[in-house]
């Protein structure tokens, strides 16, 4: 089953002359962390309150979780991370739990049991009676995560889960949505930070200008098709000669020999050459470029189409 299933939903404010999403159709399946990217007015926070039930489109429909997303029901299962939250200073990181608890209808006998469970799992149990105004930017981040998770739901929404987090928080952060993952929940964020996208997600989604640009794995987006790093050990120049007349190019950098091919038996004929030769192949290296590298350049494709 599908947790997120967008067809063809279309939103447009003041009156039309301004259109956030257009024709936008999307399947996201249960139990993936999936990152939607994309540049500021993309309309990634459209989509996202789209999902929630808090905005309307203006055509087309969308379920989560097998259910439209109209139906009040299905946010019992539904957790959701802003940017930017704002909890009142005044409270105590426990009573902020307290309060969301009680307004996702958690039950009282599991309140305190769900409380203790996820500020361990933040690491903010020690910090569970100090008031938020004495919290800083990463631990008001850990708390919000813990509140996102406080009625045990089957679909997070996180909106830059990471942000004002150090490195060894995000790292944490990213272990935890991991395990929430194996657990079997689906859980669908939002970041600038493409390198965190890069790390966690399984597959990811490219918005821009309210149109779905393209959709993938991180493999597939990464992956520069059909240009290898070889490690061999030491080629001659007769060497290097026959390897560049049997592909597209060939380059020797830094002791890996860059190639692009054809095709698959082209590389193979490559490894045939080099083995019959009696060179030793260490490894055979598929060329990737960073997902922000891939992003840049899918969205500069997308501007010259």
């Amino acid at each position: 089953m599908a947790a997120i299933e967008t067809n063809n939903i279309t939103k447009t404010f003041s009156k039309g002359k301004i259109t956030a999403l257009q024709n936008f159709t999307l399947k996201v399946q249960e139990g993936v962390i999936f990152g939607l990217l994309g540049p500021n007015g993309a309309g990634k926070t459209t989509l996202i309150k789209l999902l929630l039930g808090i905005v309307r489109p203006s055509s087309g429909s969308a379920k989560v979780l097998d259910h439209p997303i109209n139906e009040t029901s299905i946010k019992a299962r539904i957790g959701y991370l802003p940017e930017n939250h704002r909890y009142p200073e005044f409270l105590r990181g426990k009573e902020v739990l307290e309060y969301y608890a009680r307004l996702a209808g958690v039950r009282k006998d599991a309140r305190q049991t769900n409380m203790t469970r996820l500020l361990e799992l933040v690491k903010m149990t020690e910090w569970q009676n100090t008031k938020l105004r004495k919290y800083s930017k990463g631990m008001l981040q850990r708390l919000g995560l813990a509140q996102a998770m406080i009625n045990d739901p089957d679909l997070l929404f996180l909106d830059e889960p990471t942000d004002g987090v150090d490195p060894i928080g995000r790292k944490e952060i990213r272990d935890i949505l991991q395990h929430l993952r194996d657990e079997g929940k689906t859980i669908f964020l939002n970041s600038h930070l493409l390198s965190e996208v890069e790390m966690i997600c399984d597959e990811v989604a490219i918005l821009d200008k309210g149109r779905l640009v393209q959709t993938g794995t991180v493999e597939e987006l990464t992956s520069e098709a059909l240009t290898y790093r070889l490690a061999t050990s030491e080629l001659s120049d007769a060497h290097q000669q026959a390897v560049e007349g049997l592909t597209l190019s060939a380059t020797l950098e830094n002791g890996y020999f860059h190639v692009t091919v054809e095709s698959e038996e082209q590389l193979n004929s490559v490894i045939d050459y080099l083995r019959g030769q009696q060179i030793s192949i260490k490894a055979v290296i598929p060329h990737k470029h960073s997902l922000e590298e891939s992003f840049i350049e899918i969205l500069k494709r997308d501007i010259v189409s």
